[in-house]
């Protein structure tokens, strides 16, 4: 089965002056990867309980983070072919990669989708409780980029498998 690319964004904080600070992406064959963004001098926004979140220190993206272009030329080079990848935070993750792509004065050849758009309604009701069982049982790291996009393909896969496999209720 060819799997559904997933992005995930940690950013800075939420709201206005916040920005991206790791993007990652689980492929269709479910390997999965990340970078981290090296801030922009302009950009200050910092928010200390993000911080806590995804445990990720301003000063470590200034040491070991990709420059913006870096991180848009790889995001077009993983994902000009397949046209699309989608993410559970439409929202915040399709600002902060709009934000990452203007600054890196290039355009993204892909689009972002709302990974909602693939679930159907048994998955949607079972999402919550089988993500965190994924969680618990795998001991996967949260609120870093790769990991939670991997997360969030582990989780649509085992409720689509779930949804094919549920006894018929006619």
């Amino acid at each position: 089965m060819t799997l559904p690319v997933l992005l995930d964004i940690e950013a800075s904080g939420f709201g206005r002056g916040s920005y991206p600070i790791e993007v990652g992406l689980a492929r269709a064959d479910g390997s999965y990867c990340s970078f981290l963004v090296q801030p922009l001098s302009e950009w200050t926004h910092w928010d200390p309980k993000a911080e806590l979140l995804h445990g990720i220190s301003r000063d470590r993206l200034v040491r070991e983070g990709h420059a913006i272009i870096e991180v848009a030329r790889w995001l077009n080079d993983e994902l000009t072919e397949i046209g699309v990848a989608y993410s559970d935070s439409w929202g915040y993750d399709n600002t902060w990669l709009s934000l990452l792509f203007h600054h890196a004065g290039m355009l993204p050849r892909f689009r972002l989708e709302a990974l909602r758009r693939l679930l159907d309604e048994y998955q949607l009701s079972v999402w919550t409780v089988t993500k965190e069982a994924l969680i618990r049982d795998n001991a996967i790291q949260r609120h870093r980029a790769g990991d939670d996009a991997h997360l969030l393909q582990l989780t649509y896969q085992h409720t689509l498998d779930a949804s094919r496999h549920r006894p018929s209720s006619e």
